[in-house]
Order: C-alpha cells, then structure tokens, then sequence
C-alpha cells in the first residue's frame, strides 16, 4: 500500500493505493497554513495505516521547492507567493511523522509521471506535461527521468511575445508581470476580461487570445526539449474549443522548421490531454511512493 500527497495552491489530495485500478481511498481539503495542512494529511494517513499499512508516501507539491537532496532545506518549499508557506519543511513534516520511505517533486513533475506510468506518455521517454490553471507549470521528462538542474524546471515563467496594441493587459504575475504565467494563467484571464474564465463563453475573444500564448510556448519547448508528446492539463484546458485552437496554431509558427510526422501529420496526436484526467497528480504521487520504496534499502 502505498500513499500519496497532491499539494497544490488552492488544495489537498490525499490518497492510498497502488495504482489507477486500486484507488483505495481518497481524501480532499483546502490549503490553509503548513501547521494546519500537515497535521490534516498525517491524521488522514495515520488513519489509513489502521487498516493497511503504508509502505512509502510520495509528495507532488506545488513550488518553488528545494530538490537539492544535499540541501540543508531539502524538501522545503521556497520563496513563494503563498502566504506562510515560505520556509515550510513538507519533506521533513511527512518524513518525520511516519518511518517510511518519503518522496518528494513538483506537482507537474509527479503528474507527468503519472501520465508515464500509465497514461498519455507510456512507453515515451522525452516528452513534456504542462498545466494551465491557477498557474502555469511544466514537468520535463528526457530519458524516462525527470528533468532537473539548478533546481526544477518553471516553465510558465518564460517570455513569449505580446502585442500591446491587440493586449494591452500588462500581466499579473508579481515577478515578470507579461510572462506566459502572467498572461495566460486563471488569474491573469479573469482580471484581463472581468470574469472567471469558466464564465466566458465558448466564442469569446478571450480563447483566440489563450490559444496565441500557450502556442506561443509551445513552439519554445519543441525546439528546445524536442518532446515526442505534449500533455496539457489544468482547468483552462477544461475548454474544449481551446485544444483544436492551440494544434491550429502551433504548426505555421513553427514555420516548417521541424519536419517531423508527428507534428505535420499527426499533431493530434502529439499535443493531448491528460489520459488520467484529473486523477495524473495523485497516481503519480503514488507512483513516486512505490519508485523511492523500490529505492530505499
């Protein structure tokens, strides 16, 4: 048995299982504090351990987290805009609450590599899941691995053009205001229009607009991580107009640079939706637990 941990912004999935097939149980609540969130998920998994026990425990949560496993913060959530999460030691909180085998990666990381295991990417080894919601996140994989470095990937942090004249909303993220993030996130569609994006109808403007940046950073990723697949999630992508937008676009700004059949033949194929749904977090998470149980000596 194993358990996992999806940690985003807004809440908390918390599950046990072994697979997509062996969901056993599944708990969900709001983010508040890191005193009131961890104590809420080791109640919930101390709980379960009544039952069956818990093998390994794997965390995907949101970022900027420290990964360096030299680090004297590994495991710490980094600088963030959340309130109170700055400093935060998720790792060491799980770790030192239950003695098991303890995980830990981006949320977009570890949703990747659900996908990996047993969704949209099985049987891939290079390829890029990205999320456009709340914020905007990117897990890279190459070599079946995920991608790490100086620290993890941000991929919703790049610069992409804007055109002031046709937008001239100047961004909402509080670091680099017009970033892919700060133009094309949740957030960033609700202040620029005045409503949630889910309220906006199927044709709005809004869309057109939407589909123009993700493409944007899409053309960025191919030519510089060469995925076989991009895998796109989160809520924006619940529109189902978006997607043939973003597959429209993608290929005459690319310029037939890259000649591949996968993009002028099949791109269908190669820009997809999650195959686990909203479900790749959390199977991740408990696919993170069984790799670093597998790990452990």
């Amino acid at each position: 048995m194993f358990g996992g941990i999806e940690a985003g912004g807004t809440k908390i999935v918390c599950a046990v299982g072994t697979g997509p097939d062996d969901l056993r149980d599944e708990i969900r609540f709001p983010t508040t504090s890191p005193d009131d969130t961890f104590g809420r998920i080791i109640e919930y998994f101390s709980e379960q351990n009544k039952t069956a026990p818990i093998s390994a425990i794997g965390i995907a949560t949101f970022g900027p987290v420290d990964l360096d496993k030299k680090s004297a913060t590994f495991g710490y959530i980094t600088p963030t805009t959340k309130p109170g999460w700055t400093n935060a030691n998720f790792y060491g909180s799980i770790k030192n609450a239950f003695n098991v085998p303890v995980g830990i990666d981006t949320d977009v990381n570890i949703a990747g590599y659900g996908e990996y295991k047993w969704g949209a990417a099985k049987n891939l080894t290079d390829f890029l899941y990205l999320t456009i919601g709340t914020g905007i996140g990117g897990g890279g994989f190459t070599n079946g691995k995920m991608m790490h470095g100086l620290q993890h990937p941000e991929m919703g942090h790049i610069l992409i053009p804007q055109d002031k004249s046709e937008d001239p909303f100047e961004g909402n993220c509080p670091y680099h205001k017009n970033c892919f993030e700060g133009l094309a996130a949740g957030p960033a569609i609700a202040d620029r229009w005045g409503k949630p994006a889910q309220d906006l109808e199927p044709d709005h403007p809004a869309w057109e607009l939407e589909a123009k940046y993700i493409s944007f950073a899409l053309v960025n990723y191919i030519l510089t991580l060469s995925p076989q697949r991009i895998i796109l999630g989160g809520g924006v992508m619940d529109q189902e107009q978006i997607l043939p937008m973003i597959m429209e676009k993608v290929k005459p700004l690319l310029g037939g640079y890259v000649q591949n059949p996968s993009l002028l033949e099949n791109i269908s194929d190669y820009i997809v939706k999650p195959a686990l749904g909203n479900k790749s977090g959390i199977l991740g998470a408990i696919a993170l637990a069984e790799e670093t149980f597998r790990a452990e000596p």
